[in-house]
């Protein structure tokens, strides 16, 4: 697995490929396995190989490009947007993911993001270790950032289901839904409303 630059710190991490796979070894061993019998003997590769992917928010190298088009048709009309995520908790290391609603209302002479560039962001920001409530916000700051501080206001509603409750502890329905809301969405209760409508008849 390749060196990891965050996107905050600009640093490496200091740590082999043979480390990490010799530390799984040791988890194995922990719980009670023999990482040496034949179906675990490659887990440690696979985890790593993994690990690059379902992390790959700590590449800054890796991050999207987001295209944005001049609004030409000077709309100001609400961008509804809405997808799946995946993520992993910071607390128990163990994935959270559901469903995303973004939207957000253009300046007349600003500028409009790329179509598939949401889901790409959203993407980027859950794999990291993440809080659903910070995840939120980074979403929409890299959107923000990518417009110029365009847009007159971005709101986004995330439903995520936490596998460290429902796996673990009270072993319940770990549901949870997270909103934010900036400029004109956090002003306006007629736009919020309008929102939650386009997430009430969303079909994903």
């Amino acid at each position: 697995m390749a060196s990891i630059i965050t996107d905050t710190q600009d640093t490496e991490r200091k740590i082999s490929e043979e480390q990490l796979k010799e530390a799984i070894r040791t988890i194995l061993l922990y719980i009670g396995e023999d990482p040496s019998r034949e179906g675990l003997r490659n887990t440690p590769d696979r985890i790593l190989r993994m690990y690059d992917e379902i992390f790959r928010g700590y590449d800054a190298k890796r991050k999207p490009r987001i295209t944005t088009f001049t609004n030409s048709a000077h709309s100001e009309e609400m961008v509804f947007d809405c997808g799946d995520f995946y993520s992993m908790c910071e607390h128990h290391m163990l994935p959270f993911f559901g469903q995303y609603y973004l939207a957000y209302i253009p300046s007349a002479e600003g500028r409009i993001l790329g179509i598939s560039k949401v889901s790409r962001v959203v993407g980027y920001c859950a794999a990291r270790l993440q809080l659903q409530e910070r995840l939120c916000r980074e979403i929409v700051e890299m959107l923000e950032e990518a417009l110029k501080g365009t847009a007159q206001g971005f709101a986004i509603v995330m439903k995520g289901r936490h596998m460290c409750k429902s796996m673990r502890g009270t072993r319940n329905k770990g549901e949870m839904s997270v909103a934010y809301f900036t400029g004109c969405f956090k002003k306006k209760a007629q736009l919020r409303n309008e929102f939650y409508n386009f997430i009430n008849t969303a079909r994903l």
